[in-house]
């Protein structure tokens, strides 16, 4: 019958005409895209950069070119400022909130020392690739080595950070040292937890080294030679964990961690420590808490005891009366 044949295509038609409306959806997310970028300009003699990098003396002027580029059919106004850059609690770089400055002795930091002079706020036409010249002020009195810091260039909510290297001529120092070394956590969860602390006035790049000894048996040592992901900013403090899988569930244990990074820096530090299990740590504390009431109670029972006086002379006859039996203490749950 030729109606069969007719219902197929017409089914046919319906998938293609569904499978064509949900090919091309609609994508929302692209009304969060902010349509512009912000990166240093190309130099003379190199292709894209990264990031800023100026060096320069005390009292020395550089400058540098920021590029902004509207990709969008609409004009934007972009506000740009620069900021301090720091390492959060956990390693990570981040930069300052305006009007926000470091913790003496190190504020003001280099982001203040970042001036776009009148163009704080620019215009950048649709479809337009803007270059925005800006200075970077070396204070006189600036101590030598990197201070960090970023160009920020803000829109609508949206905010693009570019990094600035600055290095201050003089001598550079890499130091650093490890702290707070610790065992968190039992089992394939044990974390190694320690602080790191840049002593010098340089970043640096750590690499890390872990050494475990164990005194009933034998620990794995977590994986070794590790380069951390991290650049330890000068003057900053951060604390870090390295996963323990093989931790022992019953040992006392002591971690030895070895941190190295270019320039010479390097630090050494220990932590040790007993890895119980859950249930048989609380067991364990309270037999010795009852050990130690134990040991008190005997103490204080054997000083109370009387001393025995002086025995009756050989010649004396005994004394009448019944006797008295010798005084018997007991110590109701002592060890028998």
């Amino acid at each position: 019958m030729p109606v069969l044949p007719a219902l197929r295509r017409a089914a046919v038609a319906l998938l293609l005409a569904a499978a064509t409306s949900y090919a091309t959806p609609a994508h929302p997310a692209a009304a969060d895209e902010p349509g512009w970028t912000a990166e240093p300009a190309a130099g003379t003699a190199s292709g894209v950069r990264p990031y800023f990098y100026l060096a320069g003396a005390p009292g020395t002027v550089l400058e540098d070119r920021l590029a902004l580029a509207n990709a969008t059919d609409q004009e934007r106004t972009i506000t740009l400022r620069g900021a301090d850059a720091y390492n959060t609690a956990d390693g990570a770089f981040a930069v300052r909130p305006a009007g926000a400055t470091a913790a003496a002795p190190t504020a003001p930091g280099a982001g203040s020392w970042i001036s776009f002079g009148a163009a704080t706020t620019v215009k950048v036409p649709p479809r337009t690739r803007a270059v925005v010249p800006f200075t970077l002020t070396v204070p006189p009195a600036s101590p030598p080595g990197d201070h960090p810091a970023a160009v920020l260039a803000t829109e609508g909510g949206h905010e693009v950070g570019v990094r600035v290297h600055l290095r201050v001529g003089g001598p550079a120092l890499a130091a650093l040292t490890v702290e707070d070394v610790a065992v968190r956590g039992r089992g394939a969860a044990a974390v190694i937890a320690y602080t790191l602390v840049n002593r010098g006035n340089v970043a640096l790049a750590p690499e890390l080294r872990i050494r475990t000894d164990a005194l009933l048996g034998e620990a794995s040592d977590p994986p070794r030679g590790r380069t951390l992901p991290v650049e330890l900013l000068p003057g900053q403090r951060v604390e870090l964990t390295e996963p323990w899988p093989g931790a022992p569930a019953l040992d006392r244990v002591r971690v030895t961690l070895t941190v190295t990074a270019p320039g010479g820096a390097r630090a050494v530090a220990t932590g040790s420590c007993w890895l119980l299990p859950r249930g048989l740590a609380g067991w364990t504390g309270a037999g010795l808490l009852g050990l130690g009431a134990t040991a008190a109670a005997l103490y204080l029972v054997r000083g109370r005891r009387p001393e025995p006086g002086p025995g009756p002379a050989p010649d004396a006859p005994p004394a009448a009366g019944p006797t008295t039996p010798a005084p018997h203490h007991e110590l109701t749950g002592a060890a028998r």
